[in-house]
């Protein structure tokens, strides 16, 4: 029989390929999900199978499963700024009380956890390319200072369960994805451009463009996030692409891939916004023997259909 894995946040964009990838792996897989900004249209192609069960729950409630789990995956959040700018309070509550839930529930059954966290606890760092050993640069207090800091505790409590309870416990910290079942609406750079690109309307640069974005494609992410969770690092991971690219240039190129008569226009800056982002992957690259596969060129096509049919 294969193993028993609890994924929180599957019907989110990340969740629901996770979902994906261990059901082929042969696992039983229970996702969990509250539906604030996930949606089931992303995993109705396994409501049929047998080895899927979903629970419409929150999870900074009281999370129970039956029977015993193997591994958990802790991926539920508000992730873009206009999600978490919106539900400031309840993405506090996730990062904090979810994740004490969530390792409770791990040392109830024993499992192995895995936490996303983000290359938001950089903060807009000081540091370029970021490594693991960065401790970031951030404003507690600012707009940005929910998700930021939510992450920070969750990674603290996690290393804290590890430490003081000898849990096992493992963190990915990622960086800019995308691909498919992305959210149009979820306010990044990314699939804003190509929904404007691809309605022929003008792409919004904040600032001067000159920041700087690392795009990883969402299979990628995927396998860099397996390798981990089946590592036996419990030190925080970065996972990403460090292909480095500036906003206006990203805007550029989409426009260029659309074949759009676009234009690209400028709106001041948000506070606190990253300057730079870029993951020092060679821990990765060590430890788990992992890099991304795929050009930016090529998981964009694949995306940019998925956008074309979901504007239709």
């Amino acid at each position: 029989m294969g193993k028993r894995v609890l994924i929180t946040g599957a019907a989110g964009f990340l969740g629901s390929h996770l979902c994906d990838r261990f059901i082929k792996e042969g696992c039983e897989v229970f996702g969990m999900d509250n539906l604030l900004t996930g949606s089931l249209s992303n995993i109705e192609h396994l409501f049929p199978v047998k080895e899927f069960t979903f629970y419409n729950h929150d999870v900074s409630k009281f999370v129970h499963v039956p029977g015993d789990l193997d591994y958990i995956l802790h991926f539920a959040s508000p992730a873009s700024p206009i999600d978490y700018l919106q539900m400031p309070i309840q993405t506090l509550k996730v990062g904090s009380l979810g994740t004490h839930n969530l390792l409770g529930l791990a040392l109830a059954k024993k499992a192995r956890i895995l936490v996303a966290s983000t290359s938001e606890v950089y903060g807009d760092p000081q540091v370029h390319p970021q490594t693991e050993d960065y401790w970031g640069h951030v404003n507690p207090i600012g707009p940005r200072g929910v998700y930021d800091e939510a992450k920070r505790f969750q990674e603290a409590i996690t290393m804290a369960y590890h430490n003081y309870h000898g849990l096992e416990t493992r963190i990915v910290r990622i960086f800019n994805t995308y691909g498919p079942r992305m959210r149009l609406d979820d306010g990044r750079a990314l699939p804003a451009f190509l929904s404007q690109a691809i309605r022929g309307e003008d792409l919004t640069v904040f600032g001067d463009g000159s920041q700087t974005r690392s795009f990883c494609y969402v299979d990628d992410l995927v396998e860099g996030i397996y390798r981990l969770l089946l590592s036996d690092c419990h030190m925080p991971v970065n996972v990403g692409n460090p292909d480095e690219i500036t906003i206006k240039e990203f805007a550029e190129e989409v426009i260029e891939l659309i074949g759009s008569s676009s234009k690209v226009i400028y709106h001041p800056l948000p506070e606190d916004d990253p300057k730079r982002r870029r993951p020092d992957i060679s821990k990765a690259k060590e430890v788990l023997g992992w890099e991304p596969r795929v050009s930016r060129s090529e998981g964009l096509k694949t995306t940019c259909e998925y956008f074309k049919k979901e504007l239709a």
